[in-house]
Formats: structure tokens, C-alpha cells, sequence
């Protein structure tokens, strides 16, 4: 062991690998901010920020002293704007590293602290009721990362999931259907909650206040989002700044599945999606051999009756 210890400490000191591990961090930390400021407002501020850089530079070379003075003497509150400025997306990049950064042991945690399967059928009943129906719904489910701040700022319920609570919150004449619903740990936490609008330039106009706000907490946090279009009465599904829209039944089912159990694989899923299709053809199939019965002693009663 304190041979390869003694290894370990040479190859360390080796200039060349020390170097390589340098750069190679480096290149991670630039890449994960780039792309989380891509398609952003922090791009716009950026460029301004090299903007000014450039500007102070051509002052050097032109000999602009007032230019440089002034810029030279601007540097010292970059630092504050800079936080200002990039507060949501600093915010984002140290909750993405906390997401991305699991202890192992937490993942198993998890996995055993499962809520059972029941729950995605009466959230998918309830959204497609509600789309049939044209009626607005935007339902958050909280992850690994907390929403208690959002959670206070409705009402609190702290009650069971359920399709007909769903259905009953988010009816026009109810007082809680303006705002969102967060579920926390399956249950619903509060209803009539506000949540932040995504600054994304990049969306479709088309998007309304209840699809940004979607995008918003899914930008802010881990947790994903099911909206019900009240003018078109389309379903969609938010989850990390990205919307999916246009959805059915159990399309929306296998998105908020593989998004609240991150543990499965594609394999897995996929084959629990299988076992659950050829359950629903033999319920199927069971329901059209009994139907003829039906049908038939339906048509013996009639005949008994007439001629009685």
C-alpha cells in the first residue's frame, strides 16, 4: 500500500498530469456555464460585459485617459453587478452542481421511499378531464430540490392526491384555481401559489402566463410541471427549462414517471410500460368476450317481455 502511495504522490508531482487534470477541470466548469446561460438574458449581459472590457482596452491603446479612469474606477463594483446581475443563473448552476453531485447511498434511500403507482392515474385522469374540458391546471411536482418558499406563498392543504381534489381546486368557480398546485412527497402541499415567469427570449409567443410560470420553477429547481392549456385544452409537460406540449394520457404518464423516478433505466420503464399495455388488452379483450353475453340475454329479457 505505501508503494502505491509513493506512485501515486510521483505521478502527482509529474508536471504534465497536474496540468492535463488543470485544464480538463477547467474545460468542465466553462462548458456547464455555457450551457447554462445558453439561449438566456445572461447572453445579452455578457456580451456587454466583454463590450466594456474591449472598450477600456482600445482606450489603453488609443491613450484615452478620462475613458480609462472612468472604466478603471467602474471595475470595482463589476463584481457586485455581476452577482446582481447573474443572481438566477448562479442560483441555477449551484443547484444543478448539487443535483448532479449524489452521495450513493442517498440514491438507494430513495429508491426504497417509493409512493407506489396509483397516484400517475389519478394525475393523468385528472389532466385529461380538465383538457377535455378546457379548463386551466398547473400542478408542480417538487424533487430533490425544496419548494417551501413557493408552498408559502398559497395556501396550504397538505392533503392527499387525489383526482377528485385535483378536478375540484382547479374548477373555475373555486377560489383556489387561480395560481398552482405544488405536490411535496405525495400529497398536495398548497394550492393557489405563485411562481416565477422564465426571462427564456427564446419561447414561442404562443406561451402563455401559465406555461412560462411551468418553465420558470422548472428553471429554479429540479422539479417538473404538467400544464392544461384553457384555450386549446392541450396537456404539457415542463422539466428543466424545456416544455413538451401536445400530449396524451399516457404519454403524459411515461414523462412524469421517468421524471419523479429518476433511478429507473429505459429498460426498466419500457418494460413496465409493455406489462402495463398487455393488462390493459386482456381487460380489453375480457370486455369484448362478455359483451355478446350481455347483448344477448339483453335480447331474451326483451323477448320474454313482449310476449308476456
Amino acid at each position: 500500500m505505501s508503494e502505491l502511495w509513493t506512485q501515486w504522490l510521483w505521478a502527482w508531482q509529474w508536471p504534465a498530469l497536474r496540468d492535463l487534470i488543470d485544464i480538463l477541470l477547467v474545460s468542465i466548469l466553462v462548458y456547464e456555464m455555457l450551457r447554462l446561460v445558453r439561449g438566456t438574458r445572461a447572453v445579452q449581459m455578457a456580451v456587454g460585459l466583454a463590450l466594456v472590457a474591449i472598450l477600456y482596452q482600445m482606450s489603453s491603446w488609443l491613450g484615452l485617459t478620462t475613458v480609462q479612469w472612468v472604466l478603471r474606477n467602474a471595475v470595482v463594483y463589476i463584481g457586485f453587478a455581476v452577482i446582481v446581475l447573474f443572481q438566477h443563473e448562479i442560483r441555477t448552476a449551484l443547484t444543478h452542481l448539487g443535483n448532479n453531485i449524489r452521495i450513493p447511498f442517498l440514491r438507494s434511500l430513495r429508491r426504497a421511499n417509493e409512493y407506489g403507482q396509483d397516484w400517475y392515474d389519478e394525475v393523468v385522469l385528472a389532466a385529461t378531464s380538465l383538457a377535455s374540458e378546457k379548463t386551466g391546471a398547473l400542478i408542480i411536482f417538487e424533487r430533490d430540490v425544496g419548494l417551501k418558499t413557493y408552498i408559502e406563498s398559497g395556501v396550504r392543504l397538505d392533503a392527499r392526491l387525489t383526482y377528485d381534489l385535483l378536478v375540484t381546486i382547479f374548477n373555475p368557480d373555486a377560489p383556489l384555481h387561480d395560481g398552482a398546485v405544488i405536490v411535496s412527497s405525495n400529497r398536495i402541499a398548497a394550492a393557489s401559489c405563485f411562481l416565477p415567469l422564465t426571462q427564456n427570449p427564446l419561447l414561442s409567443r404562443e406561451l402563455g402566463t401559465r406555461h412560462r410560470a411551468a418553465i420558470g420553477i422548472t428553471e429554479d429547481s429540479d422539479a417538473c410541471a404538467i400544464i392544461v392549456s384553457e384555450e386549446t385544452g392541450s396537456i404539457s409537460f415542463a422539466l428543466n427549462g424545456k416544455i413538451s406540449r401536445h400530449l396524451d394520457g399516457p404519454g403524459l404518464r411515461t414523462q412524469l414517471q421517468q421524471a419523479m423516478e429518476t433511478w429507473r433505466t429505459q429498460g426498466e420503464a419500457a418494460a413496465e410500460n409493455a406489462e402495463e399495455q398487455r393488462h390493459r388488452e386482456v381487460l380489453d379483450e375480457i370486455a369484448s368476450a362478455r359483451r355478446p353475453d350481455s347483448q344477448s340475454k339483453t335480447r331474451n329479457e326483451s323477448i320474454q317481455e313482449g310476449t308476456s
